[in-house]
């Protein structure tokens, strides 16, 4: 079952794993919780928020969905804010709230040639993208990352194509990485699928080529948000018609071209 209603349900923390950090990167987690009863579509989310946070954090955090399995909802934790933080010191037999999963997801065409593209824990939403795409031969992975390699859930992009981890620990190899990855999106300029997620510094130079190279590419946007659910306006962004919008529901996922981000030049005029 595909769900499109938004459930709230309390789930217990099966494992909390570290999985990497340090080298000027926050560390980064997996969370898997008790199987939440739904299936999702690669790009949605969810909210977490454990009750004991009470009014010290009245937010909870949006996550997105690594995958959905037999042993749980798997999700991808970097400890960068104090919310994060906190969901990072959870421990097996903890329960949090979560309501989801919310939000559109990603275009899935599989005999499209599929380029992914991540950058660091924007690789979260492609675990089960990859795996339940219908034909995984016609996708690659490009990966930019500071943690080292083994931080990340490589094994579970086994079956694609290709897949490729970049690290880029500096000025000079970032700036190697983004002469890659335009090289690499030229390929898929004509025919192809790109798809992005990662910090908006990324997706705007994904943004960038996508739209100089006239590539179909859609970026999944990593907001700030409060409910999830629309209702606070907390998450907007500025879409292609030059009115705000909730990246909640109307998002995360945008088409290149649909979406303008902070360092874009939006129209002028635009409605407030």
């Amino acid at each position: 079952m595909l769900a499109s209603r938004n459930n709230c349900q309390d789930l217990r923390v099966v494992r909390m794993t570290p999985l990497g950090g340090g080298e000027g990167a926050p560390p980064l987690f997996e969370l898997v919780l008790s199987p939440p009863g739904w299936d999702f579509r690669p790009g949605q989310f969810v909210m977490v928020r454990p009750p004991e946070w009470g009014l010290d954090l009245v937010w909870g955090r949006p996550l997105s969905i690594a995958d959905v399995r037999e042993d749980g909802l798997r999700l991808l934790v970097q400890a960068i804010g104090r919310g994060t933080r906190r969901l990072s010191e959870l421990r097996p037999g903890q329960v949090v709230t979560v309501w989801g999963p919310l939000g559109n997801s990603f275009a899935v065409e599989p005999d499209k040639p599929t380029l992914l593209l991540a950058g660091g824990i924007g690789i979260a939403p492609f675990v089960g993208y990859a795996r339940r795409h219908p034909k995984p031969e016609n996708v690659t992975l490009l990966f930019g990352h500071r943690l080292p390699a083994e931080s990340y859930p490589l094994a579970d992009f086994g079956g694609l194509r290709k897949a490729e981890a970049v690290r880029e620990q500096n000025p000079e190899q970032l700036a190697r990485f983004i002469d890659h990855l335009g090289q690499t999106m030229r390929g898929y300029a004509h025919g192809g699928l790109v798809l992005a997620c990662g910090p908006e510094p990324f997706l705007r130079t994904v943004r960038k080529l996508a739209l100089t190279l006239k590539a179909r590419a859609q970026l999944s946007l990593e907001n700030r948000m409060a409910c999830g659910v629309g209702a606070c306006l907390g998450c907007v962004a500025r879409n292609g018609k030059d009115q705000l919008v909730q990246t909640c529901t109307h998002g995360p996922v945008f088409w290149a071209e649909d979406v303008f981000l902070s360092e874009d030049a939006a129209p002028q005029g635009g409605k407030p």
